[in-house]
């Protein structure tokens, strides 16, 4: 059983969560412990750590999660009906392909029994190993990485910088969409924005998104697999001196997109990476955990795939296209229809909805087509 190399939370923490306020969040947490391991059934979050930093490039074995873990514990839930595991951390392996193969066996397995991972990294190359537990379960996958790189370098080694190369190149290519959210164009050679654009994925500037956060909603909405690299978030709100970034995501904004990851129906893995162990940033990972499980706790678990009696449809005809956009009567979302070709039946099924926003359909009323339709039929066509 794969979950037979996850080491156990120490004894210490242990008698730290025993002695939290009855009311905290810890206290609602079942804990991987010596003595007993968490049981999966009607769990719906699970806690992985993962102590393994050197996909970006640091070997060092005092890396650790208690700081966050204990910031975590000590909040408050909201009014959820949650039930949340937290099995311990996976250690460095000999080899960072043993690492790796612990991890996409654990999430393929959560994953298969309806449980979310929370992944707590270590180095953002751990996304590539998450992506990989979806080749079990034999789907397309869509990936929203908040970041303010590509992560497209072409090194040999799989690494924090270059795990999206990996994905694009290695086979099986399940990568339906990949899709940034908050990139700093000077940090992006023109090289690699001219890749993203020339294989139909989205990115949104860093200040699209401060300016209007609502804009990555539907992003998050179709997404399968999210991870959040921490220096996406500007030092002065997480602490990080070391790798001094001036701008990036605040921690309001951070938690907002942790939410709309939280409350989309189709998320079922997310990652926390390249953490820089500042007591403030601990606080601000366990507070965009917090803000993900509240997220969650409001999923309405609305598929508009099949039956779309719940749905208002508006057809909006163009010169040359007929635009068909659904709107949620439970919740007020929209989504734009793609058509659906012979050539991509197979892989296109479940994407057959785009999550879209009413500006959208306020565009097409103009004759603007949505960008993110227009790339989706793109792909559709390939």
């Amino acid at each position: 059983m794969i979950f037979e190399f996850f080491r156990p939370l120490s004894e210490d923490f242990i008698a730290f969560k025993d002695n939290l306020p009855h009311q905290a969040l810890g206290t609602q947490i079942v804990c991987h412990t010596e003595e007993e391991f968490p049981k999966f059934e009607d769990v719906q979050i699970a806690l992985i750590g993962v102590l393994d930093n050197r996909g970006g490039g640091d070997d060092s074995a005092t890396f650790d999660l208690t700081a966050v873990r204990k910031a975590f514990y000590q909040l408050f839930p909201g009014n959820w009906n949650m039930s949340i595991i937290d099995l311990g951390d996976i250690l460095p392996g000999e080899d960072q392909a043993d690492t790796y193969y612990v991890l996409k066996n654990a999430n393929a397995a959560l994953i298969k029994q309806g449980i979310v991972p929370l992944v707590l990294g270590g180095s953002q190359d751990l996304t590539y190993a998450m992506y990989r537990a979806y080749d079990q379960l034999e789907q397309m996958v869509n990936v929203v990485a908040v970041d303010s790189k590509f992560d497209l370098s072409r090194e040999d080694k799989l690494s924090s910088d270059s795990y999206l190369t990996q994905m694009i190149i290695e086979e099986p290519n399940n990568l339906f969409n990949y899709c940034n959210i908050g990139f700093q164009t000077y940090f992006n050679s023109q090289d690699e924005i001219d890749l993203i654009d020339k294989l139909y994925f989205d990115a949104y500037r860093l200040g699209d998104i401060s300016k209007n956060p609502k804009i990555a909603e539907p992003v998050f909405r179709d997404a399968d697999l999210v991870s959040v690299d921490m220096t996406s978030v500007k030092s002065s709100a997480s602490g990080n001196l070391e790798n001094f970034n001036p701008n990036g995501f605040d921690g309001k904004e951070i938690c907002t997109l942790s939410r709309y990851s939280g409350i989309s129906d189709k998320v079922t893995s997310f990652g926390i990476f390249n953490q820089n162990g500042t007591r403030s940033e601990a606080l601000l990972i366990a507070e965009i955990l917090w803000y993900f499980i509240e997220g969650y706790s409001y999923r309405s678990f609305e598929f508009p795939y099949g039956d779309k009696s719940d749905y208002y449809r508006y057809i909006v005809p163009l010169e040359e296209e007929e635009l068909i956009f659904y709107k949620s009567n439970k919740t007020g979302r929209w989504w734009i229809e793609i058509p659906i070709t012979p050539v991509s039946e197979s892989k296109m099924s479940r994407n057959a909805l785009l999550p879209c926003t009413q500006e959208d359909y306020n565009a097409a009323l103009q004759c603007e087509i949505p960008e993110r339709w227009w790339k989706a039929q793109k792909k559709n066509l390939l």
